[in-house]
């Protein structure tokens, strides 16, 4: 099961990112500051690379909190592509880049959150459950 999870996440991974970004380069086309969309692109790039990131040293984790990373990243990826689908699809006149500074935030804050209090809830659950 957790195979599949974590199989399942690094697909979102993946499908998020390059999704994510497109959305963010076709948000901007009309934009002629080529810096300021690497830069963005950069920016909502970054929790996935996140994601990769920790995915690699996850091997010493708990079991729950491996899963919760990758819950949260798959979480991370449909809302993402979502919102800024959203975004891409409203009238030109009410676009803004706001969305696409607050979902990486929010993931940011999200993963930043949820795993290490996942690794902390089962580091005190292992340890009451070994002391008898």
């Amino acid at each position: 099961m957790k195979d599949r999870l974590h199989g399942a996440a690094a697909v979102a991974a993946v499908v998020g990112a390059v999704g994510s970004v497109a959305l963010t380069l076709y948000a901007g086309r009309t934009n002629n500051l080529p810096f300021l969309m690497i830069l963005m692109s950069g920016w909502v790039l970054a929790p996935f690379m996140g994601y990769a990131l920790a995915s690699r040293y996850t091997s010493s984790w708990s079991a729950s909190t491996r899963a919760v990373l990758d819950g949260v990243i798959v979480f991370v990826a449909v809302t993402s592509l979502v919102v800024y689908a959203r975004d891409v699809l409203k009238p030109p006149a009410s676009k803004t880049a706001a969305v696409f500074v607050a979902v990486p935030m929010g993931a940011w804050l999200l993963m930043l959150s949820a795993v290490p209090l996942t690794a902390l809830i089962s580091r005190r659950r292992s340890r009451s459950v070994q002391t008898p």
